[in-house]
């Protein structure tokens, strides 16, 4: 009897070892590389459309629209075949997050990729996108409250929320300090171009080098700062007990305009995030997956 029940261990170890290598190889497949692919133009997409409506508001009033996700969803939705577009908008999201799921599960490309930290990272992209591609396959299913919420109101009503919670100063503060250096970080990685590491620069020409290089540099900057400065306001709403401190995406650019540079800091912002979603693009032909 012991000897059959190693016997039954032995077979049932190759098999379990078999088991994760078909997993690994389909998370490494041609489809979820596609899905991912698809998911950098969707991201890209929104970007461009967030640094066009700042670009707008920097130049004018904006016409209403909020530079934010939401603003660049409502965005799409009127234009021709406006419903199909968001419908492959969401669906390239939810690949997206298939992909950062499958880097959860087995690692993300490169020696280090399987690192407990980067998984981490991965399983936490995987909800945000998951999120974001819900939000779009709703409003297109024809849920018009669900994706072009105001990001303002939201930061303010969760806000408002944690900041009656025991501890609520302390824990808004936290979370904007978190979110802040977040930025820095975002930031601070662009411009020291550690995507490079992600990226087939081999099979670039010299002259895209450079493109992308300016882009991901100036895009990640930018992208970083907005982050920055928004985690910076949910630090001020925490220290004065004012949830309405608190501001989302379309109020923190809105605040740069308020800044001595006048507008013209926000039309740099606004470069910067459409910079940011060209370089989304770029990620779609050349980034390794």
């Amino acid at each position: 009897m012991p000897l059959r029940g190693h016997t039954v261990g032995m077979a049932t170890g190759p098999a379990k070892a078999r088991g994760r290598v078909h997993a690994q190889r389909a998370a490494n497949s041609t489809a979820v590389s596609a899905a991912a692919r698809a998911g950098f133009v969707a991201r890209g997409v929104i970007y461009v459309l967030i640094g066009v409506l700042s670009l707008r508001i920097a130049l004018s009033d904006g016409g209403g629209k909020q530079a934010d996700r939401g603003g660049a969803i409502a965005e799409i939705a009127e234009k021709p075949f406006g419903t199909v577009l968001l419908w492959l908008l969401g669906t390239a999201l939810a690949g997206m997050a298939v992909w950062r799921l499958s880097e959860a599960a087995f690692g993300q490309a490169g020696p280090d990729g399987r690192k407990a930290s980067k998984r981490a990272m991965a399983a936490g992209r995987f909800v945000f996108y998951g999120f974001v591609s819900y939000s779009v396959l709703s409003y297109a299913a024809g849920d018009k409250g669900s994706g072009s919420g105001s990001s303002d109101r939201d930061s303010q009503d969760v806000t408002a929320k944690a900041l009656d919670w025991p501890g609520g100063q302390w824990i808004v503060a936290v979370a904007g300090i978190a979110v802040a250096a977040a930025g820095m970080w975002i930031a601070a990685r662009a411009i020291m171009q550690k995507f490079h590491k992600h990226l087939k620069m081999f099979e670039m020409s010299e002259k895209a080098r450079k493109v992308i290089d300016f882009l991901g540099m100036f895009g990640g900057a930018a992208r970083g700062i907005v982050f920055a400065v928004a985690g910076v306001f949910a630090v001020a709403a925490a220290v004065q007990h004012q949830p309405g401190k608190a501001k989302g995406m379309d109020d923190t650019l809105r605040s740069f305009t308020e800044t001595p540079a006048g507008p013209w800091l926000l039309v740099l912002i606004a470069a910067g995030l459409a910079a940011f979603g060209v370089f989304s693009w770029a990620n779609a032909r050349w980034r390794k997956v």
